[in-house]
C-alpha cells in the first residue's frame, strides 16, 4: 500500500511538472497561470487538466538577481489529501547528505535529493501533511539546512510571511479545479 501511494505521488509529481512545462513560462495568454501574491507567497493556478492545478510557490535569488538560491513549490492532490513539494537549492550540496525543514517546533526527516541539471538540484516528493501544517503554525521564518561539497551546513531562510493564508487559498482553488487522474494515467497529463 505504501509503495503505491508513493508510486501514485510520484505520478502526480511528474504531472504536475509536465502541467507546468505545457503552463509555459508566462509569456503568452493561454500558459500564462493565475497568480496571486499572499505575503511573500505566489499562488499559483494553470489553465491544464491537472490532479493538482494550483500551488504555492516562493523563489529567492542572491541579490542580482541571477542566481537562484532557492526556490520552494507546494502543490495539493485533493484526490489523494496529500502535498507535494518541490525545493531547489543551488548546485555543489552534499547530494547523500539531502536537506532537512526546520521550523519552530518541527524538524524534517532527512529529505533526498531526486536530481540535479543546470538549474539547481531538487528535492520532489509527497509529504506527509504535518510538515504543511507545521510551516502554517510556524513564526515568519523556517530553515531549509543544506549541507555543502564543501563540508559545511548552510542554514536557507525561508520566509512564512504570508504562507498559512496563501496555502489555504491555494487547497481551495485546487479543489475547485482539480481533475481527478486515475493510477493509471496519472504520470501523463490528459490531452484535449
Amino acid at each position: 500500500m505504501k509503495l503505491t501511494l508513493i508510486g501514485g505521488a510520484a505520478g502526480l509529481l511528474l504531472t504536475a511538472g509536465a502541467a507546468l512545462a505545457q503552463a509555459g513560462d508566462g509569456a503568452g495568454p493561454p500558459g500564462q497561470p493565475e497568480v496571486k501574491v499572499v505575503g511573500d507567497w505566489m499562488v499559483r493556478c494553470f489553465a491544464v487538466e491537472s490532479p493538482n492545478p494550483c500551488d504555492v510557490f516562493q523563489e529567492q535569488d542572491g541579490g542580482n538577481g541571477r542566481q537562484r538560491i532557492l526556490s520552494v513549490s507546494i502543490a495539493y492532490v485533493p484526490s489523494m489529501d496529500r502535498h507535494l513539494m518541490q525545493i531547489t537549492v543551488p548546485l555543489e550540496v552534499s547530494l547523500p547528505k539531502g536537506i532537512t525543514i526546520q521550523a519552530e517546533n518541527y524538524t524534517s526527516p532527512v529529505l533526498k535529493y531526486r536530481m540535479c541539471t543546470r538549474e539547481g538540484c531538487f528535492v520532489q516528493m509527497a509529504v506527509d501533511n504535518t510538515l504543511i501544517q507545521s510551516l502554517a503554525k510556524s513564526g515568519s521564518d523556517a530553515k531549509i539546512n543544506v549541507a555543502g561539497e564543501d563540508g559545511k551546513s548552510y542554514a536557507l531562510r525561508l520566509s512564512l510571511k504570508g504562507f498559512s493564508t496563501a496555502h489555504d487559498d491555494m487547497v481551495g482553488q485546487a479543489r475547485a479545479k482539480a481533475k481527478s487522474a486515475s493510477a493509471g494515467d496519472a504520470s501523463a497529463p490528459k490531452r484535449p
